[in-house]
C-alpha cells in the first residue's frame, strides 16, 4: 500500500469521492489572510504602482528563463523585492471580504498560499525569516537567529543555494482555506496553486536581471517546524531561491 500512495491520493481526490463541501453546507469562510501579532515589527514596501523595473517582452522573458543556482553577490533592492512579491502575490482587489484577486490565478479565487521570505542579501533588510502580508503589502519580522539560514539549508538536505540567495521564497498553504470549497479535491488544486505562483517568480525575476530556482526536495516536517506550522493546517508546500545573475 505504501507504495501505491500517489495512485491512491489521485484516485480518492476523484470527483465522484467528494463529499458535501462545508461551502456547501453554508459554514463560516476562512479568513483571507492569516493574522498576526501586532507587537512584531512590520515593514513598509516600496508600493506596486511606484515600481519601476527593466520592460522586457513576456517572449523575452520566457526564453531567458531557467533555474540558476549561483548567484552574484549583488544584492536585491527593496524596490525589487516588493516587486517578485507583488508578481507572486499580489492582491489587485478585496471583494467584499469574500474572496481576494491577485496577480497569479487560484482555484475559485481561494489563494491558500502565505509567502514567506528568507532574506539573505537585501539592502535595508536584516538577514532572516519574514512574512508577506499580501493583503497590506507589507512584511512582518518572524526570526533574526543567525542560524536561521543555515538550519533551512539542512532542512532542504544541504542545498546551499538556499543561503548565497539573496533572498530564499516559502510557500505555505493554508489548507482550509481552499477545502472550505473543494473539500479533499482542494490538495490538487493547491499543488497547481504553487506551480503558477513559483512561474510568476521564474519570468518577473528576469525584469531585474535574477534568476530563480525552485525546490521540491526538502524535509516537510523540518521546514513546518522552523517556520512553526503544525504540519497540518498549514504546511510548506513549495520554496524558491532568487539572487543577483
Amino acid at each position: 500500500m505504501g507504495n501505491e500512495i500517489g495512485k491512491e491520493f489521485m484516485e480518492k481526490t476523484k470527483y465522484h469521492y467528494l463529499a458535501q463541501s462545508d461551502q456547501m453546507k453554508g459554514l463560516q469562510q476562512p479568513p483571507l489572510e492569516l493574522e498576526y501579532d501586532r507587537t512584531k515589527t512590520v515593514i513598509d514596501l516600496p508600493k506596486p504602482q511606484e515600481i519601476r523595473v527593466k520592460s522586457i517582452s513576456l517572449r523575452e522573458a520566457i526564453e531567458n528563463r531557467r533555474s540558476i543556482r549561483r548567484y552574484s553577490q549583488k544584492p536585491l533592492t527593496m524596490e525589487e523585492l516588493s516587486y517578485l512579491l507583488w508578481c507572486t502575490q499580489g492582491v489587485k482587489e478585496v471583494a467584499q471580504g469574500h474572496a481576494t484577486f491577485r496577480t497569479v490565478p487560484s482555484a475559485g479565487a481561494r489563494h491558500a498560499f502565505e509567502t514567506y521570505i528568507l532574506v539573505n542579501n537585501v539592502e535595508g533588510l536584516q538577514s532572516g525569516i519574514y512574512r508577506f502580508l499580501a493583503i497590506e503589502h507589507k512584511l512582518i519580522e518572524m526570526d533574526t537567529d543567525p542560524n536561521i539560514a543555515d538550519q533551512m539549508v539542512e532542512a532542504c538536505f544541504g542545498q546551499a543555494f538556499v543561503k548565497t540567495s539573496a533572498v530564499t521564497f516559502v510557500w505555505t498553504a493554508v489548507a482550509y482555506r481552499m477545502k472550505w470549497r473543494y473539500g479533499e479535491r482542494g490538495y490538487r488544486y493547491m499543488h497547481l496553486d504553487a506551480g503558477h505562483v513559483c512561474q510568476n517568480l521564474y519570468l518577473s525575476a528576469e525584469s531585474i536581471n535574477s534568476g530563480v530556482c525552485a525546490i521540491a526536495a526538502f524535509s516537510d516536517d523540518d521546514m513546518n517546524r522552523l517556520l512553526k506550522l503544525d504540519g497540518e493546517n498549514q504546511f510548506v508546500i513549495y520554496i524558491a531561491t532568487v539572487g543577483k545573475k
